[in-house]
């Protein structure tokens, strides 16, 4: 599912476009100030910013450009009032995508976010601080501590095998009295999971002897 920030000091005109996007299957994040901005993106990453320009305490267009510095395959949405020639112009050089002028038509906003979402990295996707797992066409599930706890240690292994002890440790439980059958169990859950609710083979691979293995390409975030 394709994550937003929204940057938006009008809450009336915020809380809008948020329900909105989250109707139409977005999680979004929402934002009055730069600050809160800061703090959202410093705890996570989101495939697509919409930024106002005028801001209680600061300036969208320097905002979106050190975005765009920082995380150049980030989809942006300039969403101001200002809709001079010179303005939208620094904000299309300074990074931005699009660039919706005040008042806008929420489909339109929806169809810009539509074909930024085209473009974003097709590899599987764990959102750590959501406690979720998306396939490369942005659908997820919801995963449980310890299936959030082995996805962890898949993704950061680049496809290599992690071990069951390795495993198990990273449980908090003993390896001399944990039954191993517990993690063949989850893990033969999670796959059942992913076929039965989205048709989707989950590619954890199970190394007879050793343990497991996420055998496409996988980004924590």
């Amino acid at each position: 599912m394709t994550s937003l920030v929204l940057l938006e000091d009008e809450d009336g005109l915020r809380e809008e476009i948020a329900a909105f996007l989250v109707a139409e299957g977005y999680i979004v994040a929402q934002a009055g100030t730069v600050a809160d901005y800061a703090r959202l993106i410093a705890a996570e990453k989101f495939d697509i910013a919409i930024i106002d320009v005028g801001l209680p305490d600061g300036n969208g267009f320097e905002v979106a450009a050190d975005l765009r510095r920082d995380q150049p395959d980030v989809g942006i949405v300039i969403l101001t009032a200002r809709g001079g020639t010179d303005d939208k112009l620094q904000g299309l050089r300074g990074g931005a995508d699009h660039y919706l002028v005040k008042p806008i038509k929420l489909a339109e906003l929806a169809a810009f976010i539509v074909a930024l979402a085209r473009r974003l990295p097709c590899g599987w996707r764990l959102v750590s601080s959501r406690k979720m797992l998306h396939a490369p066409d942005g659908r997820g599930i919801q995963l449980s501590s310890q299936e959030l706890t082995l996805m962890t240690l898949l993704a950061a292994s680049a496809g290599q095998t992690v071990g069951r002890k390795k495993i198990v440790a990273a449980f908090g439980a003993d390896w001399l009295t944990y039954d191993q059958r517990r993690l063949d169990t989850m893990v033969s859950r999670l796959r059942r999971r992913w076929k039965t609710e989205l048709s989707i083979e989950l590619p954890v691979r199970t190394e007879h002897g050793e343990g497991y293995s996420f055998c496409a390409e996988i980004e924590n975030r």
